[in-house]
């Protein structure tokens, strides 16, 4: 697999998102200055601890259906990663995740009010950036701003009385990561100057593809020892935060699951009952299921890009769900 993460991209192609992406780095740090040294520490602290950077280089990737050249590509890029950096800062406090990319949480270093008011900073900056992007731009971070809301307000709510737990899971899921990686490729299309059809066509493949990211998280959330996915792993459980793998196991009417499923049903706070809790989910028949529903969401993304043209960004984008399903295998 390529250093970008992606198997089987040409070592051209890869080079010119790789200085692109240097260029995106570069940007995030100019956007953190100021007067205030605490607000630059706290402002970088997840800047600096690294992370996927798969907002950007959707961006990136999707500038090449136009125009990559374009000075307002390599801002998108930028706007898509601080967007999703504030909305990180915020989780945290809701979730009270002490760990964050493998470093201490904002939160937990500072305070929830530093943390939340980070964020805050961050989408600031954002608002900053859009201001010299055009009235398009900027109507379509604040409908995704929107969706990311909406997708907090109904993890928090919880499903509706008679409303399958599954089916609103995956609407929090669209909402909460599905609509800014589908951003993230539409401002790619947008500020390159792609033709409109092919923008549609990687909006809709980016609400795909976000959704199978989240999945896939949720899966090696409880089936790897390390913290691939960018937090201390069982941290849902310790929340009772729903995740694919748990509402599959909700959903069984086993009679053998009737101590899991009670477990499951609330936050677990005894560290030995989560340690537990996380072998018998990964000897369970729902993190098979929840491998296979993966795999059918990544394969849609996939087929979504069947109208876009041969080339190395669509070959891209094509290895980039490989590369989602083979995070969890």
């Amino acid at each position: 697999m390529a250093s970008l993460g992606i198997p089987e991209i040409s070592p051209e192609f890869e080079a010119q998102l790789s200085d692109g992406l240097s260029q995106v780095e570069d940007r995030l740090r100019e956007q953190i200055v100021g007067k205030y040294p605490l607000v630059i520490e706290t402002s970088r602290h997840l800047v600096d601890a690294g992370g996927k950077r798969l907002r950007p280089l959707l961006t990136l990737i999707a500038s090449h259906y136009g125009d990559p050249s374009r000075s307002q590509v390599i801002d998108a890029a930028v706007v898509c990663e601080l967007t999703h950096l504030g909305t990180l800062y915020h989780d945290d406090v809701m979730d009270e995740a002490p760990l964050r990319r493998g470093v201490m949480s904002a939160n937990t270093r500072w305070t929830n009010s530093v943390a939340i008011l980070t964020g805050d900073y961050l989408f600031a900056k954002v608002s900053d950036l859009l201001a010299d992007m055009g009235p398009e731009a900027v109507r379509l971070q604040a409908r995704t701003f929107e969706r990311l809301v909406i997708g907090q307000i109904m993890e928090t709510q919880g499903p509706s009385a008679g409303v399958d737990a599954l089916e609103h899971y995956l609407n929090v899921v669209a909402d909460k990561t599905g609509s800014l990686i589908a951003t993230s490729a539409r401002f790619g299309a947008l500020l390159s100057g792609a033709p409109r059809d092919i923008m549609e066509t990687l909006t809709t493949f980016g609400e795909k593809m976000g959704v199978a990211f989240q999945l896939a998280d949720d899966v090696i959330d409880i089936s790897s020892e390390s913290f691939e996915s960018g937090k201390t792993p069982g941290t849902d459980l310790r929340e009772g935060i729903p995740t694919l793998v748990t509402l599959n196991v909700m959903k069984s009417h086993d009679s053998a699951d009737a101590e899991l499923r009670h477990l499951l049903s609330g936050p677990i706070e005894d560290e030995t009952t989560v340690a537990q809790v996380l072998r018998e989910l990964r000897q369970h028949k729902a993190l098979d299921e929840s491998r296979s529903q993966l795999v059918s969401i990544a394969k849609e993304a996939r087929a979504a890009l069947g109208p876009l043209p041969v080339g190395a960004p669509t070959g891209a984008l094509l290895s980039l769900c490989d590369a989602v399903i083979d995070r969890t295998a």
